[in-house]
Parts: structure tokens; sequence; C-alpha cells
């Protein structure tokens, strides 16, 4: 087995999970927000120097420049977080305000969708689209979550070992923990992996640490328990992280990637099952 990566390192690795969609509108939710909608409306143009400009001036509206590009604020804090190491997009609009719209521009097209919806007339449909906008989100995150645990199914798929996913395994004295693939069954478990992306905040991540936890918990000496995280979501959440990572430091659990590392996942996993006969030597 490799040399763990420090804890930094392992955080340093965490990426997307969820593709970036282009919204088709926005609608004001407060005065504030449509005083600083018409702020941005009034601009003689639209280009990164004068955004950045307007942000340092007005830093309490850089939320409507997030919900330009269909950022909520709790995503916006995550992508600042991510890219720029802060979440706190005031001090950023202060202090680093070209740097905050060149993220918002590069990754998300803030430039070209400010210009566009700003001399838009909306419709009906339009306003309908932007309701429905939540459940999109919704189904994205979803998407998101089930992206990792695809990922860890194909591999193992490819190197031909028997398993089953989305269930429980046995492990110590006949106790049973959560697992999202195990190998090869859930009543003899020999590799179990938990997979956990998320590139938002929230319970699940909590749910996510206490499965992995139990995991540890029932693992009998002979079981190969590993985890996959990832996501910009647990950026937001480094205790919780923090957590996990000292159950691999200490050797509770055997391993923990992330989809940047899942070659190193393939080859842990496929050096597993050889050990415990399920591919030959």
């Amino acid at each position: 087995m490799p040399s763990i990566p420090s804890f930094d390192e392992y955080l340093s690795s965490l990426g997307h999970l969820t593709a970036h969609v282009d919204p088709t509108a926005s609608s004001p939710e407060a005065e504030d927000l449509k005083t600083a909608a018409a702020s941005l409306a009034g601009l003689p143009e639209v280009t990164r120097e004068s955004l950045s400009a307007w942000a340092k001036e007005n830093p309490a509206w850089v939320p409507a420049l997030g919900l330009s590009v269909g950022l909520s604020q709790e995503k916006l804090k995550n992508q600042l977080n991510h890219y720029l190491g802060s979440s706190g997009w005031r001090t950023l609009a202060k202090t680093r305000s070209s740097e905050l719209v060149d993220v918002l521009d590069e990754y998300f097209d803030v430039v070209r969708l400010v210009e566009a919806q700003r001399v838009k007339t909306y419709d009906f449909g339009d306003l309908l689209v932007a309701r429905a906008g939540t459940r999109q989100t919704a189904a994205r995150a979803g998407a998101s979550g089930r992206k990792v645990e695809d990922d860890i199914e194909e591999i193992v798929k490819h190197l031909n070992l028997p398993y089953e996913v989305r269930t429980r395994f046995v492990g110590r004295g006949g106790r049973t923990a959560p697992c999202d693939l195990v190998i090869p069954s859930t009543s003899e478990a020999a590799i179990a992996v938990a997979a956990k992306g998320f590139d938002s905040t929230g319970s699940k991540l909590t749910d996510a640490v206490r499965e992995i936890l139990e995991m540890a918990e029932v693992r009998t000496p002979r079981q190969f328990i590993i985890a996959v995280i990832d996501g910009i979501g647990w950026k937001m959440r480094q205790a919780d992280l923090k957590r996990i990572y000292d159950l691999w430091e200490s050797g509770q659990i055997d391993g923990m990637y992330t989809l940047a590392s899942l070659d190193v996942f393939r080859s842990d996993v496929e050096s597993a099952a050889r050990l415990r006969g399920f591919l030959p030597q």
C-alpha cells in the first residue's frame, strides 16, 4: 500500500462532481436583490473589469452575480472556497475582486450571462422554468452522488469481480454496517466500499461520516474496508472529513481515495481481491 498523504494533500485533491448548467432565468427574492439587478442592468458595459469594479463597490451584492450564473448562496460559497480559499464574498470583493470575477467568468461565464440576461424580456414560460430550477438542482445533486458510485462499480466490473451495491455487509459478531459496494456479497464480505460524493453541504455528509464509522466498527481483521470520497462540499465540512481521514491514518479503514486517485483504488482493490482468492495470483 502506498504511503498515506497528509490531510491537506487529500483535501486539495477534492474536485467537482456536478457539471455546471447554464440558467435560463433568475427572479429577485428581495428588494436588495432587485436593486443589485438594476445596478447591473445600468452598467455601461459588461466586462471582467467593470464587474470587478462593481463588486468592489458593492460587496454585499456579490450573490447577484452568483444567481446570474445559477449559483445559490451556498453553492457560491462552496465555489469561492474551492477556487479562492475563502467563502466570504464580501471580503473577497473588497480585497480580491478581480480574482473573484475571474473565477466566475472562467468557470461560469458570468460576463456573457450578465450581458445576455440584463437585456432580455422574460415571459410566463421563463417564470415557470425559474421556479422549476430547485427541482433541477436537486436532481443534479443526486446525479453527482451517484457518479462516485458508478465509477467504482465500473472498475469492479472491469476486474470481473462478484459484487453487490447499496446494501449492508456482515462483520464482527454478525453485526452489519451499510456500504455502497461489497465484494463478493453481503453475507461473505471481503471488501466493502463507501462511495460519498457531495458538491454541496447538508445532513447527507453527516450521514456519510456515520456510515463509515459503522463500517470501521464492525469490520473483521480479514475485511478490507475503504472509502472513495469527493466533491467540494467536503471543503466546508473539513472536521467531518478529518474524522474519516483519522480512521485511515490509524488503520481502522484500509484506504481513502478521490476520483483523481481511482487508479490507486483499482490497484488496491485488485491486490486485495488476489489476496482473498477472487483473482488468480
